[in-house]
């Protein structure tokens, strides 16, 4: 049973998801928050398995409690999924940045929310990473100089290097392997292994480290 909690400061809407959600199989809503501090301490008190949370919110907005929700070490299981509209692709960016596996828009389809729901209490990013990838390189093109400190990569071996590389081109892990010559299970590893040197919570935040960098530059 995947445990969720619902935050987004329109009733209507938090009341839609939590219906929605709350009628798929497999999964269950154990809370509402109306902004972001509520969500943060509910989040404690609750430890679902994702936390669905809007980005505009009083108080303390989404992206700032995706970043404490994230960064707190009692809650490491605890998956955040972005319900935004995509025409502000620098929050989702923001978002991402902060920890968050995903984001979904408000106007999706109901069977969409749900599965974007499972996927990320699975482990996966909600879009795949060329799609992760395309909406950073758009932002990344658009303003340049707001992309933020590069990421280190002096702690990754040159095959983490290669394969975080892959990665931020959108390459599962069959198709790392297959580059590399490697196994699934060793590419597997690698990026596992990347993840946590990098301090990124998935794969999107790889594709992030990749340009933040200048490991993957726009257009290459």
């Amino acid at each position: 049973m995947t445990t969720v909690l619902v935050v987004d400061d329109q009733s209507l809407i938090r009341s839609a998801v939590r219906d929605l959600l709350d009628a798929a199989e497999g999964i269950m809503v154990v809370g509402e928050a109306a902004d972001g501090e509520a969500a943060v301490a509910l989040a404690r008190s609750l430890r679902p398995d994702v936390v669905v949370c809007d980005i505009r919110m009083p108080r303390m907005d989404g992206i700032d409690a995706t970043a404490v929700i994230c960064a707190d070490p009692a809650l490491t299981d605890t998956r955040v999924l972005i319900l935004t509209t995509f025409e502000e692709d620098e929050y989702v960016v923001s978002a991402l940045r902060a920890g968050a596996s995903g984001f979904i828009g408000k106007g999706a389809e109901p069977d969409d929310i749900v599965r974007a729901v499972l996927a990320v209490h699975e482990g996966g990013a909600l879009l795949s990473p060329a799609a992760t990838r395309a909406l950073i390189e758009t932002w990344v093109r658009a303003a340049p100089a707001q992309v933020g400190a590069p990421a280190s990569l002096e702690a990754l071996t040159d095959r983490e290097r290669q394969v975080l590389l892959l990665v931020a081109r959108g390459r599962s892990n069959d198709e790392i392997a297959g580059e590399l010559f490697i196994s699934p299970h060793t590419a597997k590893s690698h990026v596992k292994n990347t993840m946590l040197k990098l301090g990124a919570h998935d794969r999107a935040q790889l594709v992030i480290a990749a340009y933040e960098s200048g490991l993957l530059r726009p257009g290459r």
